[in-house]
């Protein structure tokens, strides 16, 4: 098949994140099967507007606003003609492909997800109202895989019926780093430094946590723009370490007793499938994404306080750092060639369908 996929970003972006994981993880795997791939992304600083990488092609243009036009003019003069599907990747506002795409090519819109509450943090009410509400009002008119059981829950809302849940996907490292745990009870966050992120509420759980487990630490992974006002106002025993490297992210991971985190909302939570797969488990305030995640990986929810977390890490830490729990395979996930399997099995069915916009949700 020749595939062209639309999204904001691709892996090389600096705000990029586990969809771009996951974008990369698959379209490697279609291309390495013989398919012909494109992925058609915001342009970023430093890259060709056009490369190839793991055997799929990449083309810039546009900025986070832009991308947008962007891809409609790039298809009306490069890509109509040339493609047998169209794979709309959505995160926040779609790039409502089936509306542009005008040669018989299918479209397919794939979700991460709804936002729903992301839009009334990053944006002015009416706005957020606005954009919540018309960025998904097309998501009800066809087929849609989902990869956990919120998404499908929250795509019902806006009249998605046929929504099936597919796995969701994980290579965990080789070799898998087996440090020693640290001697100090320690908590790891890891994520960008954004509101819907809420890394406030877990530099302020450990606080809390901090009078009935004395020496707790919280090491603070990820870059973004609260970084330098949460580093300046952190409190004893937590340390803001900045983005780091995969090695450093995994040895931390692994050497910490137990991740948190506390996002508004996620598609799935690839973060908490990370820490499982090198033997550290999860605290996690139960939002959808995260509550699919964290119980797929053995971990704990709990409501989206802090003081909840505080009371829960009291309560399981000192368990954990008797008996570290052992690394579970895939941390709850699927290994990423039976995810690229799954959605391209799916995707080739839809194709063959009579004309419409069919939507995969992850």
């Amino acid at each position: 098949m020749r595939i062209l996929i639309l999204n904001w970003r691709d892996l090389s972006h600096p705000a990029s994140g586990g969809a771009e994981v996951y974008t990369e993880q698959v379209l490697r795997r279609w291309a390495a099967a013989g398919h012909q791939v494109t992925l058609f992304a915001a342009a970023v600083a430093g890259r060709p507007a056009d490369e190839v990488r793991e055997g799929y092609r990449i083309v810039r243009a546009g900025s986070r606003f832009t991308v947008y036009r962007e891809a409609r003019r790039w298809w009306q003069r490069h890509g109509r003609g040339h493609f047998d599907v169209v794979i709309d990747e959505t995160n926040t506002v779609p790039f409502q492909a089936h509306e542009w795409v005008d040669d018989g090519a299918r479209t397919i819109a794939l979700v991460h997800q709804t936002c729903e509450e992301i839009w009334h943090i990053n944006a002015p009410p009416l706005l957020a109202h606005l954009g919540r509400h018309l960025s998904l009002i097309h998501l009800g008119g066809g087929p849609i895989l989902a990869v956990s059981a919120s998404t499908r829950e929250a795509l019902a809302r806006f009249g998605a019926h046929d929504v099936t849940v597919v796995p969701e996907g994980y290579e965990p490292p080789d070799p898998l780093p087996r440090p020693a745990k640290e001697e100090l009870p320690t908590a790891v966050f890891c994520g960008r430094m954004v509101r819907y992120k809420r890394p406030g509420d877990v530099v302020r759980a450990v606080e809390l946590a901090r009078a009935a487990i004395p020496g707790l630490r919280l090491w603070m992974l990820g870059g973004g723009p609260l970084l330098d006002r949460l580093a300046a106002d952190a409190p004893d025993g937590v340390d803001f370490l900045g983005r780091v490297s995969e090695q450093e992210k995994h040895d931390r991971m692994a050497r910490a007793h137990v991740h948190l985190a506390a996002s508004v909302r996620e598609g799935w939570g690839l973060v908490v499938t990370e820490a499982a797969a090198l033997g550290t488990p999860t605290i996690a305030y139960d939002v959808p994404g995260l509550r699919d995640s964290t119980q797929a990986a053995h971990g704990i929810v709990v409501p989206p306080r802090p003081e909840a977390m505080a009371d829960h890490l009291v309560q399981a830490l000192p368990g954990w750092l008797e008996q570290p729990p052992r690394p579970l395979a895939y941390g709850g996930a699927h290994s990423w060639d039976d995810v690229a399997a799954t959605l391209l099995d799916a995707v080739d069915r839809h194709a063959r369908c009579p004309r419409g916009p069919m939507l995969v949700a992850a």
